[in-house]
C-alpha cells in the first residue's frame, strides 16, 4: 500500500525523483526561460540608469539658480544671446547699470545661464553678484583691439611686459564694495591661445591683461567657478581688502601658456584662498605688492592672507610663490594643507636687490610634495626690474619663516635657500620634515647665508648653516658657520 500525505482536500503520492526532476524541468522550462529575459532586462535597465546617471553628471543638472540679492535678472532679459557667437558687451553693461541703481536696496544678482557668452571687457558695480549656471562659460573676444587700454599699476609703473598703458581684464572692477563672482561651476573663459601666440612671436605692443580684476575694493567672494585660458595673470585682486576665493578651479596649460598665473593676491589686507584645485603655466598663486621703486613708493603690504586646502600643479613656476614683487612687503602669511604635484617647484620666495621690503613671519604647515623637482626655494637674485631707475641698494629683509610638517615623495632637491652677504635669511625653522628623494648625491639640502634651526629629527639632513635642537626645543649642536654655501644648481 502506498503511503499517504494528507493536507485538506489534497492528497500526494511519494515523491519518485527519477520521474519527477525531468518532469519538473520541462514544466519549468517556459517559467525558466521568462525568469531569464526578465533578469536580463532589469540588469540592462540598470546599466541605461548608470549611463543616464554619468551622462548628466556630465551635462550638469539644470539646478534652480538661488536668489542671492533682492532682484535678480537674466542675461538675457539685456538681449544676450549665448550662441558663441553674439557679442554680448552690451548686455552686460546694460545689466551692470541696472544693477548699479540698486544699491539702497541690497543691490542686484545677473545669471548667466547655460550657453556660450562672448563678450569684450566689461566692469562690475558694488552690491553685485555676477552667477554663472551649470555650463555657463563667458568667453572673452579675441581680438585686443576690444580690449580697453589702463594705466599701468601704480605699485608698477610700468607694464609689467612693455612700458606704457596694458590691456584691462575681461571682467574688472574699481572702488567696490560687496561683490560676489559665483555660481554652480559656470566658466569664464580668456581665449589666451591667440594672446600667448601673439606674445612669443613679439606682436604685442602692451602688457596682456588678466582675466579677472577687482581693485582698490573690499568685501569680495569669489566661488564655485572655473577660471580657464587666462591671456594672462588669472585672477588679480590688487590693494583689496577682505577677499574669500573659495571652491575655484583654475587652468591653463602647463607649457607654452606664459604667466598665467592662478591668483595673485597683490597688496591685499585680510585674504583668505581655501578649497581650491589650480593648473597653469606659472605660478598656482603668487603673492606680490609691487615692484621696485614704484612698489616701496607706493607702500601698501600684503598681510595677514592664508591659504588651505590647495592642490596645485605647476611645470614652469611654484605652486605657491611670495615675490618677485614684494616691494611693499609681504607678511603674516600661512599656507597649510597645500599640496603640489609634477610640478617643477612647490613653494618659493623670491626677490633681489632693489626690490626694498620685506619678507616675514610666513609659515608654511602640512605641505605634500609629489614628483616635484625643487620643494622649497628661497631666491634672493630674481634681477628682473621695470627700468634703471631702481636702487640697488634698496635690500628686502626676509625673516621669520616656518616650515613645519613637510612630506612627500619624488623630489629631487628637497631645499634651495640661497641668501647673500646682501641679503641673508634669517630665523628659519624646519620640523618635522620627511621627504622621499629621487637623488642621493651630497649637498641636496642646500643652504647659502641662511641662519635658523632644526627642531628634532628631519630628513634628509639639514645642512650645516642651521642650529640642532631636539624635540623638546633643547639645543643640542650651535652651527659654527651660518655662511657656507653649497648651492648646486646643475642639479
Amino acid at each position: 500500500m502506498m503511503e499517504t500525505f494528507a493536507f485538506g482536500r489534497y492528497h500526494h503520492h511519494r515523491f519518485d525523483l527519477k520521474r519527477w526532476i525531468p518532469a519538473f524541468l520541462s514544466s519549468h522550462k517556459t517559467f525558466f526561460t521568462l525568469l531569464w529575459i526578465v533578469g536580463f532586462a532589469l540588469v540592462f535597465i540598470w546599466q541605461q540608469n548608470i549611463v543616464d546617471g554619468l551622462l548628466a553628471f556630465r551635462r550638469a543638472p539644470a539646478w534652480p539658480i538661488p536668489k542671492l540679492r533682492p532682484v535678480a535678472f537674466n542675461l538675457t532679459d539685456f538681449g544676450g544671446v549665448g550662441d558663441g557667437v553674439t557679442v554680448n558687451t552690451e548686455a552686460f553693461e546694460r545689466a551692470v547699470s541696472a544693477i548699479a541703481k540698486l544699491g539702497k536696496r541690497g543691490g542686484g544678482q545677473l545669471n548667466v545661464q547655460a550657453g556660450y557668452w562672448l563678450t569684450a571687457p566689461f566692469n562690475l558695480t558694488s552690491h553685485m553678484t555676477l552667477f554663472l549656471a551649470a555650463n555657463a562659460v563667458i568667453l572673452g573676444i579675441q581680438d585686443e583691439k576690444y580690449w580697453p587700454l589702463m594705466p599701468p599699476l601704480p605699485s608698477y609703473g610700468y607694464g609689467r611686459e612693455h612700458p606704457g598703458p596694458r590691456y584691462g581684464s575681461l571682467i574688472h572692477g574699481q572702488h567696490l564694495k560687496d561683490v560676489v563672482i559665483t555660481g554652480h561651476n559656470g566658466t569664464i573663459n580668456g581665449q589666451g591661445q591667440s594672446w600667448w601666440k601673439k606674445y612669443r612671436r613679439k606682436l604685442l605692443k602692451h602688457t596682456r591683461g588678466p582675466l579677472v580684476q577687482i581693485m582698490w575694493s573690499s568685501d569680495i567672494l569669489i566661488s564655485n567657478i572655473t577660471l580657464r585660458d587666462s591671456p594672462f595673470w588669472t585672477l588679480h585682486p590688487y590693494d583689496c581688502k577682505n577677499v574669500t576665493i573659495s571652491g575655484v578651479t583654475i587652468l591653463a596649460p602647463v607649457f607654452e601658456a606664459p604667466n598665467t598665473d592662478g591668483i595673485d593676491p597683490d597688496s591685499c589686507e585680510n585674504m583668505v584662498i581655501e578649497d581650491c584645485y589650480i593648473s597653469v603655466g606659472d605660478d598656482g598663486v603668487a603673492i606680490k605688492s609691487g615692484w621696485d621703486q614704484y612698489g616701496i613708493a607706493y607702500g601698501r603690504p600684503s598681510t595677514n592672507i592664508l591659504l588651505r586646502n590647495l592642490v596645485i600643479r605647476s611645470m614652469v613656476s611654484a605652486g605657491v610663490s611670495i615675490g618677485s614683487e614684494m616691494s611693499g612687503g609681504v607678511s603674516n602669511v600661512t599656507v597649510e594643507n597645500l599640496h603640489v604635484w609634477n610640478s617643477r617647484r612647490a613653494v618659493r620666495i623670491k626677490t633681489s636687490a632693489g626690490r626694498g621690503g620685506y619678507v616675514r613671519h610666513i609659515t608654511y604647515r602640512n605641505l605634500t610634495f609629489d614628483n616635484v623637482r625643487v620643494g622649497i626655494v628661497i631666491k634672493t637674485d630674481y634681477n628682473e626690474h621695470p627700468d634703471e631707475g631702481y636702487d640697488p641698494n634698496a635690500l628686502p629683509v626676509i625673516k621669520d619663516i616656518s616650515f613645519i610638517g613637510i612630506h612627500g615623495q619624488g623630489v629631487r632637491v628637497p631645499v634651495r635657500i640661497h641668501g647673500s652677504e646682501d641679503i641673508p635669511v634669517r630665523n628659519v625653522k624646519f620640523q618635522d620634515m620627511s621627504v622621499g628623494l629621487t637623488y642621493k648625491k651630497k649637498h641636496i639640502f642646500q643652504c647659502a647665508f641662511v641662519q635658523g634651526r632644526v627642531i628634532g629629527t628631519i630628513f634628509p639632513s639639514p645642512c650645516e648653516n642651521l642650529d640642532r635642537y631636539d624635540e623638546q626645543e633643547r639645543l643640542v649642536k650651535r652651527s659654527i658657520s651660518q655662511n657656507i654655501t653649497d648651492i648646486d644648481y646643475d642639479f
